[in-house]
């Protein structure tokens, strides 16, 4: 039976955890055949799609074979960085802007390259914001299963 391999195609479901256990994504519903996850999900390996450990642990595996991967933070989306979190005066932004801890925001660069932010602080006079991905700095566990190899 054919493995997949670098420059395959495939499709894979998968279910992300917490070194705690909980739940941070998943392909799947947590019910059986209710048909309201978002369906596997579909990359080239080797192309850099998928962070590094979870394309590691697709190869190898066949058709409708399943296996659990522990993916260490620099394989996943590596350490927090805090140069990536910054205090932003509330004068910067536009006056109807009224932001709150918790809100995604998309911040434009000189560049016109465009990312979001995260808003982890709101005080009278400033806003801090968090650019690093909200898994970073975390190891994380996936249980996989290859799907399809196209």
């Amino acid at each position: 039976m054919a493995q997949a391999k670098e420059g395959d195609r495939v499709k894979v479901h998968y279910t992300g955890k917490l070194d705690d256990g909980s739940i941070f994504d998943s392909s799947e519903c947590a019910e059986d055949d209710c048909g309201c996850g978002p369906g596997p999900i579909e990359f080239t390996i080797g192309q850099g799609e998928v962070i590094p450990g979870f394309e590691a642990g697709i190869k190898g595996l066949s058709v409708g074979e399943s296996k659990t991967i522990h993916i260490p933070v620099e394989e996943a989306y590596g350490e927090r960085v805090q140069e990536m979190v910054a205090v932003v005066p509330r004068g910067d932004l536009p006056p109807e802007m009224n932001p709150e801890v918790g809100q995604q925001l998309e911040v434009t660069q000189e560049d016109g390259q465009v990312f979001s932010v995260l808003v982890v602080e709101v005080t009278n006079e400033t806003i801090t914001i968090d650019a690093n991905h909200p898994l970073a700095g975390q190891p994380l566990n996936f249980e996989l299963k290859l799907v399809e190899i196209l």
